[in-house]
């Protein structure tokens, strides 16, 4: 099917297969996790502290967003940076 510009999506594809490439390489995942962890336990202890202080019942689903966000936001990061430097090595003479 093409799209109203003319592609027919194979740009498309081929930068989706990019990202995700960047986003599995070797030491994304793992630095992302481990940035995740530190930075989901601190707002977790923020975001929830009283309540887990005062045996309340947490919120899991809040729990579970407060890590995969900055997994998230560190993978975007180094994603951005690996796409960056592909793009400088291909448009270089």
């Amino acid at each position: 099917m093409n799209q109203p510009n003319g592609d027919t999506g194979a740009g498309w594809r081929a930068t989706a297969a990019a990202i995700f490439r960047a986003a599995t390489e070797h030491g994304v995942p793992a630095r992302s996790l481990r940035l995740a962890v530190v930075v989901g336990t601190v707002l977790n202890l923020i975001n929830q502290g009283d309540a887990l202080a005062a045996g309340a019942g947490l919120n899991w689903f809040k729990i579970g967003l407060t890590y995969v966000m900055p997994y998230l936001v560190s993978t975007y990061g180094a994603v951005s940076v690996r796409m960056e430097l592909r793009r400088a090595r291909t448009a270089r003479p």
